[in-house]
Formats: structure tokens, sequence, C-alpha cells
């Protein structure tokens, strides 16, 4: 027994909505604003392409509260850089590594689950990048700072 297929209009439709977020989140980027207090700080930057981003974010309860996001360069890391942030607000900071691995997979065409897809929302618009080599990179560098921070994070808060 054979799986329905998807008609290509439906995949068509798809495509399209992920490059509207992408192009959404490169044109009016989210929580681009400076932490005044951060309990957390990095500063991610590739010399190939001049790709930078500087992440910040502040935690009460062991939840990430506040996030700054401020990122420069191509549409892609831009767009990462907005769309990580705005998934991180109300996140455990014991699960961010894992958020940060699990994106690197996506990224390596590994799709996410039911669940996952409830947990990165509109992150997913990022999968097709994995189509491109060239492009991973500007993806991954919001995600590979915020690997950085959590070393400030956890280096600053040691017990």
């Amino acid at each position: 027994m054979t799986e329905p297929q998807t008609p290509a209009v439906a995949w068509e439709e798809l495509d399209e909505l992920y490059r509207h977020t992408i192009l959404d989140h490169y044109k009016n980027p989210r929580n681009r604003e400076a932490l005044a207090h951060p309990d957390a700080q990095a500063r991610g930057y590739n010399p190939f392409c001049g790709d930078e981003v500087k992440l910040a974010f502040a935690v009460r309860g062991g939840r990430v509260q506040q996030v700054s996001a401020q990122s420069q360069g191509c549409a892609i890391c831009q767009a990462s850089a907005s769309l990580m942030s705005e998934m991180l607000k109300g996140t455990r900071t014991d699960k961010l590594r894992w958020f940060a691995e699990r994106f690197r997979e996506l990224m390596r065409g590994k799709g996410l689950s039911a669940e996952e897809r409830h947990v990165f929302g509109d992150v997913e618009a990022l999968a097709g990048v994995a189509q491109f080599p060239i492009r991973i990179k500007c993806a991954l560098l919001a995600w590979s700072t915020l690997d950085e921070a959590m070393d400030d994070y956890e280096a600053r808060h040691k017990t």
C-alpha cells in the first residue's frame, strides 16, 4: 500500500510561506534592543562573509526572560537570529544547548517530529536552507553563538 501523495501545489504554498517568514524576520527582525544587564552574552562572526550575531539574554527563575539578538549580514543569518530569539523567550536554560544541537541536525536534513515542530514553530522555515550547503553556515551562526552564550552563562553561574 502506498502513502497518499501530497499535491505539488501544497509544497509550493508551504515553500512560499517559509520564504515569507524568512523575509519577514529579515526585514523586521525581532528582539534587537540591547539588554542593560544580561546574564549571558556572546558574539559570533563569520570572517568569510561578514555575518555577525551579538546575542544576550536575561534569566529569571531558570528561564530566558529577555533576549537581544543583534545581527548583520545576509538575510538568512539575520532571519535565523530573529527566529531563534523569539523561540528562546520563556525557555528553560537547561534546554538551550539541546535546541542548538537539534537545529544543527535540522541543517543536516533531519526533519522535526510533531512535538519538535510545536516547540520550534516558525524556526522550521529555515529547514530549506539545508538544500543549499553554502548557506548553512549563515543559518547556523546564531545557534553557534547561543552555545557560546551558554558557556558565558555557565561560567557566570557556577555553583
